[in-house]
């Protein structure tokens, strides 16, 4: 005997809301017999109720709207580039959640809190907005995530954004930067002590970390250093310089024709360089050329070379440019300054913050040197290393790419000699330099012999430099270079 009741309705059960729909409960009779002497003859009867249901689940966890923060620079859009989760991931505290690429760098951001990815607003090369939902969240930490933004997790935020770290019960306050650097470097922020605010840890406390664990400043992580090729018989310079240029030349890829015209939008580092070279045009150039015979300088880094691939640093002829560039600043600061929009005030900037432009994947980036004036050649070299790996892997922030304030373009990793290179404001000058060649000069005694010949190309702002200014400083920037001893009496 049976009877069969259906029923409608919702049930509660821990960690889930069930839906009672097509629900039924089945009552069954049956007789049994009982095994306790007592009654073993007595028959017996029991009813049991079977309940049938399909049912669905929904998450007691809320979707949160993970918003793009304010990134600093007075950026409002990004590219996004690449995610690194997909719907349905689950992710956790400071996990990268996507890479966005503005005008001005590539950024890492991650998520402050756990979850579960529920949606993702854009596809790769989409723009993304700042204060627009990135992507979807589900969690059940709501009371947590109200007042929590996204964070930044690259050296392009600005040092106004900071980030909480739970280490050892107490919260250590750095930026994203901060905390990239540290992590580089394999130092954990519990060991420094913070001099910013209410103890926050600034670049300057990581860096003073390990020069006093290392006595210098050390590049990053070995795994991120530029590896010097194997030993091979060292070529002579006029060959030294040919052969990466015809290496360059043996992997370019095939230009594949498709007979159709193709229209994109201009973003990311391109967005820039429009930007910056319209503002540029405002600027009335001045030019000056000069060519400079590099032979003892060319045989000061054959000499020491090894001594710095020994400790890890490929060293190049731009650290002798940029540290013969700054002391020259120091003669003449007025190249070293900028100058407000209307042209009206000209602040002398302490620090030189030199740029090397950069050809890249991603286009022409300009990263810098801080500090040039504090630094040794081998410093200049280590910090040259660092960007150069950077800039191949993406990874240049705005802490690298802003700050400028001189600009110096090594057009002859490329080819070429001359060149009529564009200021970059605020800044008031630039200069490029060619490719070495071996070519023939006259020497004191009136005699042809071989000469290492570098050419470069100077540009200022005429608003506020004149061309004695511009042709003083590059005589002596030339001195420099031609006799590299005479260096040693003005280096600190």
């Amino acid at each position: 005997m049976a009877s069969m009741t259906a029923l409608r309705g919702s049930f509660r059960i821990v960690g889930r809301v069930i839906c009672g729909h097509h629900y039924r409960a089945c009552r069954r009779v049956q007789s049994i017999k009982s095994d306790y002497p007592v009654i073993k003859n007595l028959p017996l009867r029991y009813s049991v109720q079977c309940r049938f249901f399909r049912s669905s689940t929904v998450t007691s966890g809320q979707i949160v709207q993970f918003k793009l923060s304010d990134i600093g620079e007075g950026i409002t859009e990004v590219t996004v580039k690449e995610w690194y989760v997909k719907e349905g991931d689950s992710v956790s505290q400071f996990d990268s959640i996507c890479e966005v690429q503005s005008d001005k760098a590539s950024v890492t951001i991650t998520s402050r809190y756990d979850g579960v990815i529920r949606k993702l607003y854009y596809n790769i090369d989409d723009i993304a907005f700042v204060g627009k939902p990135l992507v979807d969240i589900e969690t059940d930490a709501v009371k947590d995530v109200a007042s929590e933004e996204d964070v930044v997790e690259a050296p392009a935020v600005s040092h106004e954004e900071q980030t909480h770290q739970e280490i050892k019960g107490h919260k250590t306050l750095a930026t994203p930067a901060v905390r990239r650097l540290a992590m580089e470097n394999n130092i954990k922020l519990s060991e420094v002590v913070g001099t910013g605010k209410d103890g926050r840890i600034l670049k300057e406390d990581i860096l003073d970390y390990l020069s006093k664990q290392t006595g210098a400043i050390l590049p990053p992580s070995p795994e991120l250093e530029i590896i010097p090729p194997p030993p091979k018989a060292e070529p002579s310079p006029a060959l030294a310089k040919t052969e990466p240029r015809v290496a360059t030349k043996s992997v370019t890829k095939p230009v594949v024709f498709t007979g159709k015209d193709r229209t994109e939008p201009v973003k990311g580092f391109q967005k820039a360089m429009v930007k910056t070279m319209s503002a540029a045009l405002k600027i009335p150039h001045f030019g000056y050329c000069d060519e400079i015979d590099v032979s003892q300088l060319v045989q000061l880094r054959q000499d020491i070379k090894a001594s710095s691939e020994a400790r890890g640093i490929k060293l190049s002829f731009m650290p002798f440019f940029l540290k013969a560039t700054s002391l020259g600043l120091l003669q003449y600061p007025v190249l070293n300054a900028s100058v407000d929009e209307n042209c009206q005030n000209i602040t002398y900037k302490a620090s030189h913050n030199i740029g090397i432009a950069m050809d890249t994947q991603q286009g022409l980036i300009v990263p810098n040197v801080k500090n040039v004036q504090s630094l040794s050649i081998f410093e200049i070299a280590a910090e040259l290393n660092r960007l150069q790996t950077l800039g191949s892997t993406g990874q240049l922030g705005t802490t690298e790419l802003t700050g400028g304030t001189f600009t110096l373009s090594n057009i002859g990793t490329i080819g070429g000699t001359y060149a009529k290179p564009v200021i970059m404001p605020p800044e008031v000058a630039i200069g490029a330099v060619g490719k070495i060649q071996v070519l023939p000069r006259f020497n004191s005694k009136g005699e042809v012999t071989k000469a290492h010949i570098m050419n470069v190309s100077w540009s200022a702002d005429h608003r506020i430099i004149d061309g004695a200014t511009m042709s003083r400083f590059s005589n002596l920037w030339k001195s420099y270079l031609e006799n590299p001893a005479s260096m040693l009496l003005d280096l600190k």
